[in-house]
């Protein structure tokens, strides 16, 4: 009889039969970046069918900051029981490793990789009513090489991929432009509409919205070929003269270090079902301009996730951007 309640007791308190107790309560993904920026809109229409397909609510909780660290910190520190997620990026996992002086965890140990969630392309755009003359990229080097220092551009922070792509884009072209840096894709594209600065690399899903209402004109994209999306705005290769240009990040899904290997698993698989959907599929294609995931298991995004560090960090290292 006491072997039996043992045997039971031992049951009870596997790891297996843990396992299927999960999830039974809310599961909170953080992200790092402001409500209406494309970090946030992508994890909020993720969010709703992933609670659905887990039987629990998937909460949405932005803690901005720190070019993503103050989120990513957070969850670098949580109980890793699979109750807490966090809308990652090339940015926060990649770009800060060393673009940061010193981080509070570190970007790449302190995650467990779940799934990457597509490639992120940037748009080179400006404001029509503000900057007539700037019909074409040609239009922008031929006025940043007739006035060096004049022209200035957004960003939607230091060291951020919308400041990094415009950073590549200039010495690429071997222009002298002034960078300046808000907090957040908001406070960038406002910039833009209000004529305080002449162009923006926006990414194309929140540009999006304003390039259809006509608020802004999309220019050139940053990736190796057009964007479907947009079929008609040529790639900066194409548009600039400028050959083998490319800038692009990737989002992706992570969890605290240590998460149990069942749990995370279960979450790549559910999270690629909702990817894969067609009406998901076309809505990231067409509204967001983002290509979905080519690569699937969680060892496939850890050593995407590695590359991205070392081939960042070059980049960085040229830009001469840096954060203490």
């Amino acid at each position: 009889m006491m072997r039996r309640a043992l045997a039971v007791l031992c049951l009870l308190t596997s790891p297996a039969f843990a396992q299927d107790a999960w999830p039974s309560r809310p599961i909170v993904m953080f992200g790092g970046f402001p409500n209406g920026s494309g970090v946030d809109v992508y994890q909020r229409r993720l969010a709703e069918p992933l609670g659905r397909a887990l039987g629990v609510p998937v909460v949405v909780d932005n803690r901005t900051g720190a070019g993503g660290n103050i989120a990513s910190d957070l969850v670098a520190k949580a109980r890793p029981d699979g109750y807490t997620l966090l809308f990652a990026t090339a940015g926060t996992h990649a770009i800060n490793a060393t673009l940061y002086r010193s981080m509070p965890f570190d970007p790449f140990r302190d995650v467990t990789h779940i799934a990457l969630l597509g490639d992120v392309p940037n748009i080179l755009i400006v404001a029509p009513d503000k900057r007539p003359n700037l019909r074409s990229c040609a239009d922008v080097l031929t006025a940043a090489r007739a006035r060096p220092g004049a022209l200035n551009y957004a960003s939607t922070g230091n060291g951020a991929s919308t400041h990094l792509a415009a950073a590549q884009f200039a010495a690429a072209a071997g222009i002298d432009v002034v960078h300046v840096p808000f907090r957040g894709q908001p406070f960038a594209m406002t910039a833009l509409l209000s004529g305080d600065v002449d162009f923006f690399f926006n990414q194309v899903g929140p540009a999006m919205g304003p390039i259809q209402q006509g608020q802004v004109r999309g220019l050139a994209v940053t990736t190796p070929s057009r964007v479907a999306a947009l079929p008609d705005v040529p790639t900066v290769a194409e548009a600039c003269g400028l050959p083998g240009f490319q800038s692009t990040t990737w989002y992706g899904i992570v969890g605290p270090p240590g998460m149990p290997a069942p749990i995370a698993d279960r979450l790549n698989a559910e999270i690629l079902k909702i990817i894969d959907a067609p009406e998901f599929q076309r809505w990231l294609v067409d509204s967001q301009g983002i290509a979905p995931p080519t690569t699937r298991t969680r060892e496939e995004f850890r050593a995407v996730h590695e590359r991205d560090i070392a081939s960042w960090a070059t980049v960085i290292q040229r830009s001469g951007a840096r954060v203490d």
